[in-house]
């Protein structure tokens, strides 16, 4: 017989009318107000667009402000674009001191009701233009693929499309999977130890893998086999890959930067196989490299230093020190630009080299303008509890410290769009900073082991995690809410990633199978 629910007691249904009213009154808007003026500017070149406008308070929610801005900006309806409005705060106007505080519903509840503006003023917003497909969240597993015989350890999708996937695995081996129909496309043999990392080149036509066994490889995704014989050098671990963006490679001779073990960072021409720089000033493991677009590249180390090199002739820029412990992750604000160079989810591709090397630098420079300049912003991770956010090419001093990790944090990331930063740590608890000023905006909280990474949807507006408890987790980064739970692994998730076009995600960990999520 099945279990009948009792009914809700008095004591339930009193709470959740109280409930119901404190909701109805928190949405409320008084119709007495009148008008107030607003001005858009753009948060990129910091340009009004247009005069003040008087708009009814009553009506200024961000749907009605992004459908006003629109219709200045002259897009119809087939073309309109969704927008995201912050208001600068100024000195005087809050004890925490300037900053960009995010509208999140309307003007009323976000400035007018906590006094930070009154209707008498002109309040300028800074509007940053969104992601204009929208990706919905994976919610089913697609696929459970088996085949790696040890734990899988790395997992990336490639730049172009959600239809391949590479995953190193702890059985030495790197496999390619057909993402559509869920089968294995080649396995790659060569490793003689656990392979920690892989890295799909932006321009989709090679793979680099680093293992345990201090070597390189490169690999040709189309048949699976080694290009050529591996890149030795290194006399420990390989934990870090970056490849040089696409707008900066000499043409067919891409370079690549590998971190290892043995406190070197050492940088290989592709071609000859050769070594050209050998990055050596970290006193502990290299535990992270990233490989700008503006020619530096960036490494964190068990030395508790982050190090900006220069990528031409390998010379030191800046060392900053701000940590206490290890640092454990770095990210750039230009990553995923970085990572897709000319690919976005469209499936076309620009026809001619020149035309591919110059949507990879608008792109770039898309993602890397703040204020009409371009400036590269870094996230670092440590085992010290706490995450610091620079911008090398101004200061060597952190532009905030991000305090409220319990534990350790283990992954850092920039959301595609360049606005948010998730933190992944030891304290089951992932958390998302605005990436402008490094404020605090949520803490996720669902899962109940250490969570190992992160990594935003394409589009800006959701976040996948991967923990301990053998879950994924999809989460919706504008309300902090839990989107989907993704029960399905048999033991702990190591890798996820989230392809580039949006449509799939793709997971591995050790239960050796990898496992394609979608919606």
């Amino acid at each position: 017989m099945a279990t009948v629910v009792p009914p809700p007691s008095k004591r339930q249904r009193t709470a959740a009318a109280d409930k119901a009213r404190e909701q109805q009154e928190l949405d409320h808007i008084p119709d007495d107000l009148g008008s107030v003026r607003v001005q858009f500017f753009d948060h990129a070149t910091g340009k009004p667009s247009g005069p003040p406008i008087s708009v009814p308070v009553v009506n200024a929610s961000v749907k009605n402000l992004e459908l006003l801005l629109n219709t200045l900006q002259g897009n119809d309806s087939s073309e309109r674009i969704p927008y995201r409005f912050a208001y600068q705060k100024h000195i005087a106007d809050s004890s925490t001191g300037g900053g960009l505080l995010d509208i999140a519903n309307d003007l009323y509840h976000s400035l007018l009701r906590p006094n930070l503006k009154t209707t008498e003023d002109i309040i300028e917003l800074r509007y940053t233009p969104q992601a204009i497909f929208r990706v919905r969240a994976v919610s089913r597993c697609s696929s459970s693929i088996p085949g790696h015989g040890e734990a899988i350890l790395a997992a990336q999708f490639s730049p172009s499309s959600s239809s391949r996937m590479v995953t190193g695995s702890g059985d030495s081996t790197v496999r390619i999977w057909d993402c559509d129909t869920g089968t294995p496309l080649h396995t790659l043999k060569g490793h003689t130890s656990w392979v920690l990392v892989v890295s799909w080149s932006p321009d989709d036509t090679t793979i680099v893998t680093g293992s345990m066994d201090n070597t390189v490889r490169l690999w040709d995704p189309n048949s699976g086999q080694a290009l050529g014989t591996p890149l030795k050098g290194h006399n420990k671990w390989v934990t870090s890959l970056a490849w040089e963006p696409y707008h900066l490679q000499a043409p067919g001779r891409p370079r690549l930067a590998s971190a290892s073990k043995d406190a070197t960072v050492r940088i290989w021409d592709t071609v000859s196989r050769r070594i050209e720089l050998v990055l050596s000033g970290h006193k502990g493991s290299v535990s992270c490299v990233r490989w700008g677009g503006a020619g530096k590249i960036y490494t964190s180390s068990h030395d508790k230093t982050v190090k900006v090199w220069n990528s031409h002739d390998g010379t030191l820029a800046q060392t900053l020190s701000s940590h206490a412990h290890w640092v454990n992750h770095l990210a750039l604000s230009t990553e995923f630009a970085l990572r897709t160079a000319y690919h976005d989810h469209t499936p076309s591709t620009p026809p001619t080299p020149e035309a591919k090397l110059s949507k990879a630098l608008a792109r770039f420079e898309h993602a890397a303008t703040v204020s009409n300049s371009i400036i590269e912003r870094l996230v670092t991770a440590s085992d010290d509890f706490t995450i610091y956010l620079w911008t090398p090419s101004t200061s060597s001093k952190p532009v905030c410290r991000l305090l409220g990790h319990q534990k350790q944090v283990n992954h850092v990331t920039f959301s595609p769009d360049g606005v948010l930063i998730a933190s992944s740590g030891w304290d089951n608890h992932i958390k998302l900073w605005s990436a402008r000023d490094g404020s605090f905006l949520f803490t996720l909280r669902g899962h109940v082991g250490p969570v190992y990474m992160s990594c935003f949807s394409p589009d800006s507006r959701l976040v996948v995690s991967g923990s301990k408890d053998t879950t994924l987790k999809v989460w919706d980064v504008r309300t902090g809410k839990l989107k989907e739970d993704l029960p399905g692994h048999q033991d702990e998730v190591f890798a996820v990633d989230w392809s580039p076009d949006g449509g799939k995600v793709g997971s591995g960990g050790k239960d050796k199978a990898v496992r394609l999520w979608r919606h």
